[in-house]
């Protein structure tokens, strides 16, 4: 979300998403509310710090780590504020291992990515985290029923070996299927909940999402090229949030994703740089639902509407106008 003051955003949330709200991350805060920086905050035993404007680890706590935690606990307390009462799922997010294995660095040099006892390491360390973390969010909100979202925006590029090196001259070894399988499998079955997995970025591997545990994907519907994995995956019982709405406005004419080869292809935004409307996002969902050939009476069941992916460079009014576009296109789709 946009804006760095916690206590608004979450009013905002729990008032457009009354039905499925969420913790909000506000990385206009600075270090330690960066999704790296947040996540690295819930590690256990595996300290992380800022140096040269990146992650590393780092060889025992220090202040970046306690601004991280620092920063939760503040997230956490309001949540319990103005949610004490909320019975229903509630959200949270963190970033998934393998984009966290992409994104932080070893002390030597190098991101953790480079080493998979490394990577071993950090999963076990990740998963132990979230799962004080759901603890804690259930401490707080006792009546919710918690889902985790996992943020792996780099899984595609890690099993296609397309993490650059840091001179830029070379990329890391991509991951075997089988290895990211089993960690992600690992952290999913040890936070102990229900998990959505978000990848706003081409190709994303549905079928290796499914069989690892998750009960869902995220995804950016302007950026789905091949219908038939989708399609399978759905039919295999994965649960879809579908990004169907733009993270910003446009400030031009309306631009259109490319017909020949995008599934979700429609207007990316408005002409007049307001948020969509909900029907134009419902008529978006319910024509990618069709093309897959499925019944519509399965799309209220499996889909939920969402943005295309975060809102943390949108403006306040526009995050809240999207919001409400994808709340009100979810209520179009029950109702048909």
């Amino acid at each position: 979300m946009p804006g760095s003051d916690i206590a608004e955003a979450q009013r905002v949330v729990l008032g457009e998403l009354p039905a499925l709200p969420h913790l909000p991350e506000l990385p206009a805060r600075g270090p330690g509310a960066d999704m790296i920086g947040r996540t690295g905050g819930l590690l256990v035993e595996l300290p992380v710090e800022l140096y040269a404007a990146r992650w590393r680890v780092a060889p025992r706590p220090g202040k970046d780590l306690r601004r991280a935690r620092d920063l939760m606990e503040r997230d956490l307390d309001q949540l319990a504020e103005q949610a004490e009462e909320y019975a229903g799922p509630l959200k949270i997010q963190a970033v998934g291992p393998f984009t966290l294995a992409a994104s932080v660095e070893l002390p030597i040099g190098g991101r953790m990515l480079r080493d998979p006892g490394a990577v071993r390491d950090l999963a076990g360390s990740l998963a132990e985290g979230l799962r004080g973390h759901v603890e804690a969010v259930a401490r707080r909100v006792p009546r919710a029923s918690v889902l985790l979202q996992l943020d792996e925006p780099s899984l595609p590029a890690v099993l296609g070996g397309r993490v650059p090196t840091e001179s830029g001259l070379g990329t890391y070894r991509p991951v075997e299927q089988a290895d990211v399988r089993a960690l992600l499998g690992a952290v999913i079955e040890t936070a102990g909940v229900p998990t959505v997995v978000h990848c706003c970025a081409p190709d994303v591997p549905l079928e290796l999402i499914r069989t690892a545990g998750a009960v869902g994907v995220a995804l950016d519907l302007s950026l789905v090229t091949d219908l038939d994995p989708l399609g399978e995956a759905l039919d295999a019982g994965l649960g879809l949030l579908a990004g169907a709405a733009p993270t910003t406005a446009a400030t031009g004419p309306a631009t259109t994703a490319p017909t020949s080869s995008s599934a979700g292809a429609a207007p990316t935004s408005p002409a007049n740089g307001r948020a969509p409307t909900s029907a134009q996002v419902a008529d978006r969902v319910r024509t990618l639902w069709d093309r897959l050939g499925f019944p519509r009476r399965r799309l209220a069941e499996q889909v939920v509407v969402t943005p295309a992916c975060g809102l943390a460079g949108a403006t306040p009014a526009y995050a809240r106008a999207v919001l409400t576009a994808c709340r009100d296109a979810g209520r179009r789709l029950y109702e048909e």
